[in-house]
This record gives C-alpha cells, structure tokens and sequence, in this order.
C-alpha cells in the first residue's frame, strides 16, 4: 500500500496556476532561444538571454569557466528550515542540434546548420519559469533548490563538466536529489508524463571501423584485397552478432551510420581502404563491456581470413541512465497528485535515446521525467521524432514543464526537511 504523505506547506504551492499565469513569458523565452540556437559547450547568446530571464529573482548565480553553463541557487526561507538544510537540484539542458530547420515556423532557426530539434529550448524555458515560481514562494521552502542550465548535452558531456566544476555542491552541502524533464515531439500524447525505475535510457558507444586492403583494378581482383566485400561481410556479421552473442533480455543495439570507400568516378578501380562507423546501445554495463571485447574479436577474424588488417577505435558515450526507483515512486506520486491520476505513467521499457543526465544520476539519486510535447492535431505515432528537420513541440507544455519542476523541487524539500517518506 502506498500512503502520500504530503507536509502542509507543499500543499500551499499550487505551481500549475502559477505556470499557467507564465504562459506568455515562457512562450517569449522559448522563441527566442529557438530562433537563435548554438551547439556544444559554449552558448554565450543563450547564457545571457537566460541570465537576463533570472535577473530579478533572489538567486545566488555562479557560471561556469569550461563551458557557458549556469548554476543558480535558491536559498529558501520557510521559518520551519532545519539547522542542516536539505538541496534539491533540477536541470535543464540549452544547447542545439546541427540540423537545418525545415519546420517553417515564424520562431524557426536564425542560424544555418543549427536547430533545436531535440526541444531543449523548452527544457531552458520550464527551468526558468520554475525558477520564478519557486522564487515567488522562497518562504515555503524549508531548504534550498539548484538550477542547472546545461550546455553541451548533444554528444559534448555538458553535465561531466559541470559536475567537476561543482553544480552538486552548489548549495554547499551535496543534492539530496536530482529531477531532469525531456519532451518528446511525438510517441506521447500532449501533456503526457512518463518515467521508470532503474534503466531508463541507454548507454551510447560508438565504434569507427577501417579495413585496409590492397588496391587494385577490379578485372583482376585476385591480385588486391578487396576492402568493399570485407567490410560489407563485417557489416553483416554485426547484425548477426546481436542476435547470436548477447541475451535479448539484456539486449544492445547497432547501426551503421556511416561507410566511405572508393570513388564513384572509378568503380573499376578496387581501394586501398573502406571505413565505416556505428553507434551502439546498452542498458548494462555488462552488455556494454562484452561488446567492446567480443567486436574487436570479430572484426578482427574476419580482416584475417581475408587477409585484410582492420583498425577499430572504440567512442565512449553516455552510460546508461539508471532512475532511482525510491525517487521515481516520489515523482509518480507528485505528479500524480498534482495533474492527475492518468497524467503519471511507469514505462514498461527502457527507451533507446541516451543522456548525459545519467552522469548526475551517477552520483545522487533523481530520475527523470518524459513530457509529451506532440503538436495539437498530430498523431504521436506518425508525428516527425526529435532530431528530425521537422520536429516541433507544442509551446502549451510549457506550463506544465515549469510546474513539473516546482512541484518536484518543492515537494522533496519539504519531505528530506521533515523526514515524511513517500511511500510505506
């Protein structure tokens, strides 16, 4: 049986009305970092449009030195805050994708070969609108929140960086938890939210192949070694590989996202060489660490029987993004309570994505928290996925994003000051 037991100061902190009273200025927000998004580590435009946003609110405010990152702390002020405050941090991610648009929205991208396709300029845009809230009611909060507005989550491990240059302890003493949001363009209906304990998202590796022949001309084949073939064999064989060397209820994923080999001006002529690169997922690290052996095996085996040589360079990514199950029954009922019995759904199976949130969820526990963002009128199963040129995501989820992140802040200081546990 599960029994919510909510402090009545959390009770006090109606964040939807709240939200929904901000609509208009986080639509603003949202726009305008939409129409100017910047990619990887350092995003100076975004970071003073969001430093402008939070200018006005009681926050302590440190940036970060390696990337344009911004760490904001809310000190509360409820007269019932215990001698050893508790912190609670919730982040949001701002940086783009180097896609160009093809959305034709009056808001759409200003910057050629720059979008953001994966909605994290409405991720920025809730965190600021929750920060408002929860500055607006300090005097609830019997501890403090931390703000993370990230950079560099699209493959530059934005949240490594942070973490090293402190945003854990920003409050002074560690996070207690941490809450991340993710909308999603389609698979979830509008205003939808999800999550699971344990694995959530995968782990993201990827591997870059080269096989080296002997060039030659193709009307006599039998004095080179033909890359083309070797490599195609090598492609193929990692699909069978999948099925063959690992257990399909602790599966991993591979796709070829790349080969270069030869010149299309030339096709009678064999190449010296053929390269090919694939991005592979894990839900255990365990999974993960028998892949890196076995693969080099296999390849390997193969340039040989050919007597070809091959070179595999291993990419490491994101590990796998593990939920802490006690903190994601503590949103279920949150959110729950908050928005509705059928607002709040646990997903039967982790998702294939992956995110360097995973590295704060590392070291404190949290979860994270998806958010329908289809467009009103669209079917979510049809609807064009996140990363894609045509992806858009509906501004009235804004309200919500902001309200999912206050209510979480609030609700969990209040329970680590008052050492009320969510669940019996």
């Amino acid at each position: 049986m599960r029994v919510t037991r909510t402090h009545p100061a959390a009770s006090a902190l109606d964040a939807r009305a709240a939200a929904r009273e901000l609509a208009p200025r986080l639509e603003r927000l949202r726009h305008e970092l939409h129409a100017h998004p910047e990619i990887g580590l350092q995003l100076p435009r975004t970071q003073e449009r969001v430093l402008a946003e939070l200018a006005d609110l009681p926050l302590e405010i440190t940036l970060g030195e390696r990337c344009s990152s911004i760490t904001a702390v809310l000190r509360g002020t409820a007269p019932d805050r215990p001698e050893s405050a508790p912190a609670v941090l919730l982040r949001a991610d701002m940086d783009g994708l180097p896609v160009t648009e093809d959305t034709g929205l009056p808001w759409a991208s200003q910057v050629p070969g720059a979008m953001h396709a994966c909605g994290h300029d409405l991720h920025t845009a809730m965190l600021a609108g929750a920060a408002r809230i929860l500055s607006e009611h300090r005097d609830q909060l019997p501890g403090d929140i931390v703000f993370m507005f990230q950079p560099g989550e699209e493959m530059h491990d934005g949240a490594r960086v942070m973490i090293e240059e402190g945003v854990l302890d920003a409050a002074g003493p560690r996070v207690r938890a941490a809450f991340g949001v993710h909308v999603f363009a389609n698979t979830l209906a509008q205003h939808a939210l999800v999550s699971r304990p344990g694995a959530m998202l995968a782990a993201a590796d990827g591997i870059r192949v080269t096989v080296m022949g002997q060039g030659g001309h193709s009307s006599a084949p039998q004095r080179a070694v033909d890359p083309v073939p070797i490599a195609a064999e090598m492609i193929l064989a990692l699909q069978s590989f999948v099925t063959r060397e690992f257990d399909a209820f602790d599966p991993l994923i591979i796709g070829i996202g790349a080969v270069q080999g030869g010149d299309l001006a030339a096709p009678n002529a064999i190449p010296e060489e053929v390269r090919f690169a694939a991005s592979v997922r894990f839900w255990s690290e365990e999974t993960r660490q028998r892949f890196h052996t076995r693969v080099d095996e296999l390849l390997g085996g193969i340039a040989s029987a050919h007597r070809a040589r091959v070179d595999v360079a291993h990419v490491s990514g994101y590990p796998v993004t593990v939920t802490d199950p006690a903190e994601t029954r503590f949103a279920q009922d949150t959110l729950t309570a908050a928005f509705g019995a059928d607002a709040f759904t646990l997903m039967r199976n982790p998702l294939g994505g992956s995110e360097d949130f995973s590295r704060v969820l590392a070291e404190v526990p949290g979860t994270f928290i998806g958010l329908g963002a289809t467009p009103s009128g669209e079917d979510p199963a049809v609807a064009p996925d996140n990363h894609s040129p045509r992806a858009r995501f509906d501004d009235a989820v804004l309200p919500t994003g902001a309200a999912v992140y206050a209510e979480l802040g609030a609700r969990r200081l209040v329970e680590f000051a008052h050492h009320t546990p969510s669940s019996l």
